[in-house]
C-alpha cells in the first residue's frame, strides 16, 4: 500500500487504486490517461489502455491494486518506460505519453507501444511480487522475459529476438517464443511472475 501526504498538491493515480484517505480529497477522472484529447486518441490506436485519476487535497491518501507490490523510481529529469498496468502512481507534474518501442513492443498483447513517464518527481510501480532492478551495461546486455518486463530507464536500446524457453524445450509452449533484448546504460524493472504474452507461453 502506498500511502501519499498532500498539502493541496496532487498525484495522478490508477483509476480507483484509492482505498481510503483522511482530510479532503477531491478526485477526478482524467481522460486519456492525463494526455487530453491528443493522448486519448494516442491510445485509441495503439490500445495501451490506461484510465487515471487527480487526486489533490489535504491529507493522506492511500492506494493499492489487488495487494501488489509497490517499487518508487525517482526521476531527475529523465524518462521511464513503463507498461501501462504496472504503473500505480505518479507525481502530478510528471508527464505521461505513449511511445513506439518495435515491432513486438507490447509484453501484453495490447500493441505496439509503452508508457512513458516524464519529468523531476516519484513513480509508484506496481508488480507481481518484489520488483527486481537489474542494471545494464555496455559490457552487460540483459534479456528479458516479456511476461516478467515491469519498466526500464536511462540510455538503453531495446530489441525484440526469437528464442528457445525452458517451457519451449519441454513442450509447453504456446507460440513462438521470444524476448526483449536491452543494450547501453540504464536499469531495468522485472518481476518474479509472468504475464500472459502475445507470443503464448514465453
Amino acid at each position: 500500500m502506498l500511502a501519499v501526504d498532500m498539502t493541496g498538491d496532487a498525484v495522478k493515480a490508477k483509476n480507483g487504486s484509492m482505498v481510503a484517505y483522511d482530510g479532503t480529497m477531491i478526485f477526478k477522472k482524467l481522460t486519456g490517461g492525463g494526455e487530453g484529447i491528443r493522448g486519448m486518441v494516442t491510445r485509441r490506436l495503439t490500445n495501451e489502455r490506461m484510465t487515471v485519476m487527480e487526486v489533490k487535497g489535504h491529507g493522506t491518501c492511500w492506494f493499492a491494486d489487488y495487494a501488489t507490490e509497490i517499487s518508487l523510481v525517482h526521476l531527475q529529469s529523465e524518462k521511464l518506460y513503463v507498461e501501462s498496468s504496472n504503473l500505480l502512481c505518479t507525481d502530478a507534474g510528471l508527464r505521461t505519453g505513449t511511445t513506439f518501442t518495435g515491432l513486438r513492443g507490447a509484453t501484453q498483447g495490447n500493441g505496439i507501444f509503452t508508457t512513458t513517464v516524464e519529468g523531476t518527481g516519484q513513480a509508484a510501480l506496481i508488480s507481481d511480487g518484489p520488483a527486481v532492478i537489474l542494471r545494464v551495461t555496455k559490457q552487460n546486455p540483459l534479456t528479458v522475459d516479456p511476461g516478467a518486463y515491469v519498466a526500464h530507464q536511462g540510455k538503453l536500446k531495446q530489441s525484440f529476438q526469437s528464442g528457445v524457453t525452458f517451457r519451449t524445450l519441454m513442450g509447453e509452449g504456446g507460440g513462438e517464443a521470444f524476448q526483449i533484448r536491452f543494450e547501453g546504460e540504464g536499469l531495468v524493472y522485472v518481476q518474479p511472475s509472468e504475464r500472459n504474452t502475445i507470443a503464448g507461453d514465453v
